[in-house]
Parts: structure tokens; sequence; C-alpha cells
């Protein structure tokens, strides 16, 4: 009986290894590849605390897999304790932030930071992120069922939002509330809202959400930054990250700067790290690194097209939106297109906090990939 047993396990552990999505794996192991590598380059030009920082990184980078491989490996029905416990500690520590007596407002412009034991500083609203989605994918699946009405499941998700998000922009970290706020309209729009609302409300934030904005919430350096975008050359010290690392995109050519002059742009290693991949890998390197990042998130959405639960493809949609608003927004601000933001590249940016939550929001989305795999 016992040799049945283990014959047994070993043949579902087998199966469950055969059911990892490696399409999903390969680009996320390359990207961190890629991102160690650049890192390498940038930080032995002149950091102080290389190599400690890029042993960090690394160590971050193994954590982050050890997470995603427990998250991928767990049964499906436990995301729904997962989620409450993400949601739970998200917001926990994001009411310690301004408590902590530590800010790093001087340096970033924000007080989004806490400096726990053995990982550092560590930001909340990173995980807050994947909580936020997890949690609002059971209420939209429960309106589906009609087991909430609309206006019920409509109030139960602004409670959820509500605390987290007073709270980020309390820090200020507009930001990480545009990335939030993209992936909620995004499983808005799956859930099956309808365009003209989406137009309607697109039109009222244009007309009233924008002033507000402008007037009321936003800082002198950031109006700066979004004038210097529309009007090029009206400011040139508000320009002068945008100016240097489009100098380092360009000095890159196609294969990458082996000069060993360097063009100088401020946080290099974390905002600007795709100017830094342009100049150490050329054209070439970072058109591998865009068709990395497409080909995943089209697989993301690949996977949430083929769930057997709403619930699931809500969870992929919304943790691949985020994913996408950041790969789109640090290359876009980084060539010109975007305004300047604190937005990290996934899996490429410095950063212990950034890449530990990424491997547990891809270990998530592996997980449902895997279960769904084993059930078709």
């Amino acid at each position: 009986m016992q040799i049945q047993k283990t014959g047994i396990e070993r043949s579902r552990n087998i199966t469950r290894f055969r059911s990892i999505d490696f399409y999903l794996v390969v680009p996320v192991i390359l990207l961190t590849i890629i991102g160690i590598y650049v890192l390498n380059k940038v930080l032995s030009e002149g950091y102080a605390a290389y190599p400690g920082n890029l042993y960090r990184q690394i160590a971050a980078a193994m954590l982050g897999i050890f997470c995603a491989l427990v998250i991928c490996f767990i049964d499906t029905q436990l995301l729904k304790v997962l989620r409450w416990i993400i949601y739970a500690s998200a917001m926990f520590l994001l009411l310690l932030v301004p408590l902590d007596n530590y800010s790093m407002m001087a340096e970033w412009g924000a007080d989004a930071w806490l400096n726990l034991p053995v990982l550092g500083n560590f930001q909340p609203s990173e995980l807050a992120k994947i909580g936020l989605v997890m949690v609002v994918a059971d209420l939209f699946e429960r309106m589906n069922s009609k087991e909430f009405s609309m206006w019920k499941g409509l109030g139960l998700i602004a409670a959820v939002y509500a605390p987290p998000m007073l709270l980020i922009f309390k820090q200020p970290d507009f930001g990480t509330a545009m990335v939030i706020a993209f992936s909620f309209v995004c499983v808005l729009f799956v859930w099956g809202v309808k365009y003209r609302y989406f137009l309607l409300a697109a039109s009222l934030g244009i007309v009233a959400g924008i002033p507000l904005v402008w007037n009321f919430y936003l800082e002198g350096y950031q109006k700066k930054r979004i004038l210097s975008l529309v009007f090029e050359g009206s400011d040139p010290k508000a320009e002068y990250n945008l100016v240097q690392s489009k100098l380092a995109i360009a000095s890159g050519g196609l294969a990458g700067n082996n000069t060993g002059v360097r063009v100088s742009v401020p946080v290099k290693e974390s905002d600007f790290i795709y100017s830094a991949v342009s100049e150490h890998l050329g054209f070439i390197g970072t058109t591998v690194l865009l068709c990395l990042a497409f080909f995943f998130i089209c697989r993301c959405l690949y996977v949430a097209s083929k769930c057997n639960k709403a619930s699931y493809s809500y969870i992929i949609i919304g943790i691949a939106a985020a994913f996408a608003f950041h790969f789109i927004e640090n290359m876009g601000m980084s060539v010109g297109l975007l305004p300047i933001t604190g937005i990290p590249l996934p899996f490429i940016s410095l950063g212990g906090t950034s890449l530990l939550v990424n491997y547990i929001s891809f270990g998530i989305i592996l997980n449902i990939s895997m279960n769904r795999q084993q059930e078709a």
C-alpha cells in the first residue's frame, strides 16, 4: 500500500512538473538575466555600494524564484486564502509607512518605503497591486453569478480599493496609483463594461479630473516634467534626464557602445535602465527585450482566455495589465514619448522589492496556468 501511495505521489509530481508553462518561464528568466548583466555593467561604473547592491539584486531574484515556485505548486483553491493574506499584509504595511520614522522624501519625493530587517527598503504599495487584483477578481465573478447585485459588488469593490489608494495618494506615489488604476480599468473592461461608458468616463476624467489633479495634487517638479514633454526645450533643467537618456540610447548603436565612454544618466540603474540596456546591448538588445516583454504579456492574455473560472482570468488580466503598464511607461519615458515617472522596468531595474513582487505576481499567473493545463 505504501509503495502504491509513493508511486501515485511521484506520478502527480511528474505531471505537475510537465504542466509548467515554459512559454511564461523562459521570457521571465531571460529578462532577469538581461537585467543582472546590464546592472553589473552599470553599477560597476562608479557606484560606491558595488558589488553589494548587485549581490542584493541577485539574492532578491533567487528569493523571488523560490517564492514563485512555492506559489505555482500550491493548490489553486489556496489562492482564495492567499489573496486576503496579501491584501491584509499590504494594508498593514501601508499603515506603517507614515509611522516608522523612516522617509525617503528628500531623495524620491515620496514617503513610500519601510526599512525592514534583512529585506531593507520595502515598498508596500507594490504588494497592494497584487492583493487588490486578487480580491476584486472574486467580487467580479460573484457579480457574474448574480450572487451579488451589480451595485452591491461595485460598492464592495470601492470599499476594497479606497483604503490602500488613499494611503498611496497620501505618500504621494502617483506612479503606483496609475498602475493600480490602469489594472482595474482593464479588468473592468474584460468583465463587460460597454465602450460608451469608458468613453464617458474618459471624457469626464479629461474635463474634470485633469484640472483637479494638476492644481491640487501634482508637485511642481511633476508639472515641469509634463510641460517639458509637451513643449520640448521649454525647460532644459527639467529635461536633463530625458536628454541624457536619449544620448545613452543613441550611443548604443547596433550592438552596444564598446568605446568605454558612457553617458551620464541619473538613476540609470532603475528608472532609466532601458537607456542602459540600449547603451550596453544596442538596438539588438533592446529589440530582444521588447520581444520578450511582448511575448510574455501575450502569453498571459492567452492563458487568461483559456481559464475555466472567470476570477482566474480577471487575476491574470489585472496582473498582466500592471506588467504592461510598467513596460510601456518605463520604455516610453526613456525615449520621450511619455512623462517621466518612477516606474521601474519589470525584472530589469535595480530594486529588491520590485523584483520580489514581480516574481510573486509571476508565480500566481504560473499557478493558474499549470492548473488550467492539468484540468484540460
